[in-house]
């Protein structure tokens, strides 16, 4: 019987240490860990005893080194997310206060890492991560979503972003926006279609203001738009386009018809 309570502990364990590779000044290990390699070895146990305990036929060796091979370009990544961050809070005073006190940074630095474990068909544990994030900031974000460079989610709490989506470069969100799925197809016992496109395409250099909808796997906004608070979108925007009102909305709607 899987040990759901030792699974949660590994896996806790397992993104501290994750962390610490990318920013070793930011965030603490285990104390037993002291240097980059002590770390990269606790790694590739605390994925042997993850893996045994979920998924016992994916090769932990293999897993750790291709992980441990993309870390790089994951702190790269994040690097351009504390950039956005800072040049887009006036009320950001260094990189470092982003780092250390932004929910934003706290959810995209684990969404960043356990969508490298999505990517590698990993089971349950990047689903797991990113639900420690939800639970820790209110920012819910699907490890499956593939997020460009320099993105920001300014306050966080509320916004969701879900499995499908795709977001673009320079991308700024507000609180309580959610990128979310129309409807759910269904087979016809009933049970739900998996593995279909549901959630929204966001273009590049997109704002999206507080509390705003944007619903469907064909709903795409287009480079260079803003959405504005409250919006409630199932429709396409085109590129440089600004919905701002709900009268932009409706007659936006009317005008797809």
């Amino acid at each position: 019987m899987l040990n759901y309570a030792r699974l949660k502990e590994r896996q806790l364990h397992l993104l501290a240490l994750l962390r610490f590779l990318l920013y070793p000044n930011v965030f603490a290990p285990a104390a037993e860990v002291h240097t980059k390699a002590e770390a990269e070895s606790a790694v590739r146990t605390q994925l042997r005893d993850i893996l045994e305990l979920i998924c016992p036929d994916i090769s932990p060796e293999d897993t750790a080194n291709t992980l441990l091979v993309r870390l790089p370009a994951v702190r790269k990544m994040l690097d351009t997310d504390v950039q956005a961050a800072y040049e887009g809070d006036p009320a950001a005073t260094c990189r470092e206060e982003v780092m250390l006190a932004y929910p934003a940074f706290e959810a995209i630095s684990v969404f960043r890492i356990a969508h490298e474990l999505y990517c590698l068909h990993i089971p349950m544990l990047p689903r797991m991560m990113t639900e420690y994030a939800h639970s820790v900031t209110g920012i819910d974000i699907h490890p499956g979503a593939e997020i460009g460079p320099y993105f920001f989610i300014d306050h966080g709490t509320g916004v969701v972003i879900g499995e499908t989506t795709v977001i673009g470069a320079h991308v700024k969100l507000y609180q309580g926006v959610t990128l979310g799925a129309k409807s759910f197809a269904v087979q016809p016992d009933g049970t739900l279609v998996k593995g279909r496109k549901r959630h929204p395409d966001i273009g590049s250099n997109v704002v999206i203001y507080a509390g705003a909808t944007i619903l469907g796997g064909d709903t795409k906004i287009g480079d260079g738009c803003v959405i504005g608070g409250n919006v409630w979108l199932t429709h396409s925007v085109d590129p440089g386009k600004r919905v701002l009102t709900a009268r932009e909305q409706t007659e936006l709607i009317t005008a797809d018809i």
